[in-house]
């Protein structure tokens, strides 16, 4: 059994929305996700999906994206992204979720020994953060927090962090998030957002003790990158 990841799927079932647009990269994207996820993932993996997975406005929808994404080999763990406006009532989305996918808010996902924890981010401090974005963050760093401590609470030694948004600027890592993985002893982050040329914004390797890996589709060629073996 493996744990993968991929991130910002942006599909588009009910109302086609080319990708191209965004590069030559995202041409037919569906079809490359679908033939590579297949060559990779078999029904007994997971894979962790990092948000910006619908451009849906209404959960309805989204219904035909999330039936793509069920209908793909392995069990599925997903978040929120900041394009996924359908993401409101998490019972709701639960009720409509495909069997074999999960979704995580304010809470945590168990594969074996391991926690899946998470919560979508948010611009971070620094330059020229509104006010509102500092609170939005803020925020973010109390749902992650909670995610956390209740996969500490119920004993759990390893823990993956899932979110949308990078935990970093401008190449640095984030106080705020580098604490709250120090303190519950996150092993691997997995993120997404960046797209094109804000790849290079992106930062990967072991940090503190924690392994962060960047997964936007365009960036993987729309595969799911494998994170570790169980």
């Amino acid at each position: 059994m493996r744990i993968f990841a991929l991130g910002d799927l942006h599909l588009s079932s009910a109302s086609p929305k080319p990708m191209d647009i965004f590069g030559p990269a995202w041409k037919d994207h569906p079809q490359k996700i679908t033939q590579n996820w297949r060559k990779k993932v078999s029904n007994e993996d997971w894979v962790l999906i990092c948000g910006d997975i619908s451009w849906a406005m209404h959960l309805d929808e989204a219904q035909l994206d999330l039936n793509f994404i069920g209908s793909l080999p392995g069990k599925k763990i997903l978040i929120k992204g900041n394009h996924d406006y359908w993401w409101k009532s998490i019972s709701k989305i639960r009720a409509a979720l495909p069997k074999g996918m999960y979704s995580i808010q304010n809470d945590f996902i168990p594969i074996r020994e391991i926690a899946i924890c998470g919560t979508r981010g948010w611009q971070l401090p620094g330059g020229d953060i509104s006010t509102r974005d500092e609170k939005i963050y803020q925020r973010e760093l109390i749902r992650a927090e909670i995610s956390l401590k209740k996969a500490h609470n119920e004993g759990f030694q390893k823990k993956l962090f899932m979110l949308h948004y990078p935990p970093f600027n401008n190449g640095k890592l984030d106080p705020g998030f580098q604490e709250l993985f120090r303190k519950y002893g996150v092993i691997w982050c997995v993120y997404g957002h960046l797209h094109g040329e804000d790849h290079h914004y992106a930062v990967e390797g072991v940090i503190d003790e924690t392994e962060y890996k960047f997964v936007s589709c365009d960036f993987v060629n729309f595969t799911p990158v494998p994170i570790t073996r169980l």
